[in-house]
């Protein structure tokens, strides 16, 4: 090996370092008007960042390295830079954000409105609105498959999952799930979406590719949101009134353990490079850390009042 090839090797391993040392958690704190910054190697809140409007919906975007926080009482989002950790800006929506996510790309914000029943898509560059959509009534969750062609919604009034193509943002299917569906997800093949239903207390599994419902799985009471593992054989669901987490195994579709966090527990997001679940407390004002392969709760980090982060808030 040449001298040359050894720098460029540990040069990019280093850089690989740093990566993981600055993966940060972005948790959403609704009743405190804030957000709070974990950093993911030492555990520890690093930041509390003033975002007003009762902020609860978090998307990070790794693309442009920002983060975007919903904030429904504001009718809009709060955009934060990661390399600062400072709101560099604010977008007005309409009516009460939520759901918040990004396309695979990086190049696109979806917006769901939940009292206007549409999805606001705007551009990652200007902040600038590129279409509403009409969905079903309060749509809530949202997820973009692997391959950016598809936008699932749930709509939780509606008892409902729609797919959009992203080409035309022409509803392609609506799908019957259980009762008031919240929080969804998609394995990184973009075989399977699996979405929480608040009121049925369980999760619907279904074909991605065209919404077929496969599996109904009972967990706990009032599931709000979903988190896969690092590859995908275990599924997490935040079952709000049993202040659990059910662990499905996604491969027999049943559940195979239960966990107990914080009370409340809602959002809730995965650091892949650690394999380990975060969970936002809403009662209990803190986040639980798991360990996805021992399912034990490794940590409780204090964050700051009603801490919600529904969305996916691990930046990689």
């Amino acid at each position: 090996m040449t001298i040359k090839s050894i720098c460029l090797t540990v040069s990019l391993l280093l850089l690989c370092q740093t990566a993981y040392a600055e993966a940060l958690i972005f948790i959403s704190n609704q009743l405190d008007n804030s957000v709070s910054v974990i950093n993911a190697k030492n555990q520890q809140v690093i930041k509390t960042i003033t975002v007003a409007g009762k902020p609860a919906g978090v998307a990070v975007n790794n693309h442009t390295r920002q983060v975007y926080i919903s904030t429904p009482e504001a009718g809009g989002f709060a955009v934060i830079d990661i390399a600062s950790l400072k709101v560099i800006n604010q977008v007005k929506v309409a009516g009460a954000s939520l759901g918040i996510t990004v396309d695979r790309k990086g190049e696109r914000i979806f917006v769901a409105d939940w009292y206007e029943n549409t999805v606001a898509v705007f551009d990652s560059q200007h902040f600038q609105r590129l279409q509403t959509i009409t969905v079903g009534r309060s749509p809530s969750g949202m997820t973009v498959s692997p391959d950016n062609r598809w936008l699932y919604v749930a709509n939780r009034m509606d008892d409902s999952i729609s797919q959009i193509d992203l080409k035309t943002y022409a509803i392609r299917n609506t799908t019957k799930v259980g009762a008031h569906p919240f929080g969804i997800g998609i394995d990184d093949k973009g075989q399977y979406l699996y979405s929480a239903n608040v009121e049925s207390n369980d999760v619907s599994v279904l074909d991605a590719a065209h919404l077929k419902r496969l599996a109904t799985i009972k967990v706990g009471a009032r599931p709000y949101a979903v988190a896969l593992d690092q590859d995908g054989s275990r599924l997490f669901v935040t079952n709000q009134d049993d202040s659990t987490l059910s662990v499905v195994d996604t491969a027999k579709q049943t559940e195979i353990a239960t966990i107990t966090v914080g009370d409340k527990p809602e959002g809730i997001s995965t650091d892949r490079q650690a394999n380990r679940i975060y969970v936002a407390n809403w009662f209990d004002n803190n986040v639980s850390v798991i360990n996805a392969g021992t399912l034990e709760v490794v940590n409780t980090i204090k964050t700051g009042e009603g801490s919600r982060a529904f969305g996916d808030f691990v930046s990689q």
